[in-house]
Formats: structure tokens, C-alpha cells, sequence
């Protein structure tokens, strides 16, 4: 079986790789579930491509996330559930019923316009898969007639915690000026320190959430994606620790050798430099 760029080729390969005896053992013995982390994953290296600028990297990452979907896809069909054709259809569907203002007469809308439109739709849409779930006898989807029901448990916590406090202000519920939030960010620092003097775990991991959640709202007000900023906060303490890291190297030294003052310092010195640049 050769390569091709003809989505076919990929169907076929995954349709062999599940072929009982003749298959791939370890693909044989995989489901939804066990293959769900993978799927994380690939996503996950997919934006690090995109925040490094590799391309190429982009274009293999890419493929590997696709992979997932033609994975989930397949066992869907062994099952008699869907296949690949009919995820295609529905995003197709979902992408023209939700962009009128391109497919259909809602013309010469503003981009505060199409979000209002959007979420409209969107309402739509969830109150027709309720309706179907009933008319078939399921029960509705866990916290779907909730307010803050659809919101993927599985997302990282902090973009998790952003759509939930953004969903809350749309009826209101959130504080009106960043300086309030401030507030409620040193107000729960404060518990934090009260918390940490219990020497309880539970009570101190509680708070450290209430503090989290507290600077993620922070981050929403602003406009900033918390996820991003805390994943730009990751790359630049690996780069300045390494950067500490070298500079002892050159002094013929480890890590272990040095005090944290001098590590502390090299830190600094590193900051400055890259302040310079």
C-alpha cells in the first residue's frame, strides 16, 4: 500500500490496521476511550507548532490529529453507529447553518453581529438535540439544561474556568471592572495564607483553586487566554533556567553545586539579557 494525499488512502489504512487477524494487534485492542488521551495529545502538539512556527512540524501534527478523528471514526462504523462520511456531513452542516451572513441572507453583518448570530444559533441547536434525545428516549446530556451545561469537563482547567465566569457574565453575573477582580485576587491570597497555617492539604488545595479561578477571570476581563499566557510563563522559565544551567557549565560547575543566591543572580542576569534583545 503506497501513500497518497486522497483522504481514501487514509480510510484504508486505518480499515486494515482494525482488520481482525490480519490488523495491527495494539490498534485491534484500542476504543474510544483508551485512544481519548491520545486524541488530547495530538491537539496539545499541535498548537506547540503553532506557538514554535514550525510549519513543518505543523503540517505532521496535522496529520496525526487527523489520524484521531479517521480512529474514532472507524470504530464508529464497526459499531454501526456512523463513519467518516457522516462526521464530514455534520460539520458541513453546523459550519453553513452557523455562517448565514456567507451561506444564506444575513448579509453585511459586523463581527459583534455574527457573534450574537452565532450564539443564537448555537441555543438552537442545543434545544433541537434535546428534543431528538427525547423523542428517541434518552435523557438530556449530563448539565445540558443548565445554564453552564456544555462545557466540555475535559478541557484544562483554566480554559475550563474562562468559559465558565464568561457564560455566568452573560447574565450578569461578574464583576464589572478588572479592579474588582484584583480585589477578589488579594482577597483570596489572603485565605490561602490562612489556610496554609491550618496545615490542611484539602483546605489548602481548595484555596489555591479559589486563587486560580480568581486570575483566570482576571485574564478573561483582560482579554487574554489564560492557558496561552501560563503556557508563554512555562517556555520563559525553561529558557532562563537553562540559561543558568549554561552559564554554571561554562564555570565547570552543575546545578547541585551552586547556592540559590547564585542561581538567583545568574536568573536575574539572564532576565536582563533577554530584556536587551
Amino acid at each position: 500500500m503506497k501513500p497518497s494525499s486522497d483522504i481514501a488512502r487514509l480510510l484504508e489504512i486505518m480499515a486494515a490496521l482494525r482488520t481482525p487477524k490480519t490488523g495491527c494487534p495494539w490498534d485491534l485492542e484500542q476504543d474510544f476511550a483508551s485512544i481519548a488521551p491520545y486524541t488530547l495529545e495530538e491537539a496539545y502538539e499541535v498548537v506547540d507548532a503553532i506557538e514554535r512556527g514550525d510549519l513543518a512540524d505543523l503540517r505532521d501534527e496535522l496529520g496525526d490529529l487527523l489520524l484521531q478523528v479517521v480512529f474514532h471514526s472507524r470504530m464508529a462504523e464497526e459499531q454501526g453507529t456512523f463513519a467518516f462520511p457522516d462526521v464530514v456531513e455534520a460539520i458541513t452542516r453546523k459550519l453553513i447553518r452557523r455562517h448565514p451572513h456567507v451561506f444564506g441572507d444575513a448579509k453585511d453583518l459586523g463581527p459583534d453581529e455574527v457573534k450574537t448570530l452565532w450564539d443564537e444559533i448555537k441555543r438552537e441547536e442545543k434545544a433541537e438535540r434535546r428534543l431528538a434525545r427525547e423523542r428517541i428516549g434518552l435523557p438530556p446530556e449530563s448539565n445540558e439544561t443548565d445554564f453552564l451545561g456544555g462545557i466540555p469537563i475535559a478541557l484544562p482547567a483554566l480554559n475550563r474556568a474562562q468559559k465558565l465566569t464568561a457564560k455566568a457574565a452573560k447574565v450578569g453575573f461578574d464583576w464589572p471592572e478588572p479592579a474588582q477582580v484584583i480585589d477578589k485576587i488579594h482577597e483570596e491570597l489572603e485565605e490561602v495564607k490562612e489556610a496554609s497555617s491550618t496545615g490542611k492539604r484539602e483546605r489548602i488545595e481548595d484555596e489555591i483553586g479559589d486563587l486560580l479561578f480568581s486570575v483566570t477571570n482576571l485574564a478573561r476581563h483582560y482579554g487574554i487566554d489564560p492557558e496561552t499566557a501560563l503556557r508563554r510563563t512555562n517556555a520563559k522559565f525553561e529558557r532562563r533556567f537553562s540559561t543558568v544551567e549554561k552559564a554554571l557549565k561554562q564555570q565547570g560547575r552543575k546545578l547541585t553545586d551552586a547556592s540559590l543566591s547564585e542561581m538567583e543572580e545568574l536568573w536575574v542576569q539572564a532576565k536582563l539579557e533577554e530584556r536587551k534583545t
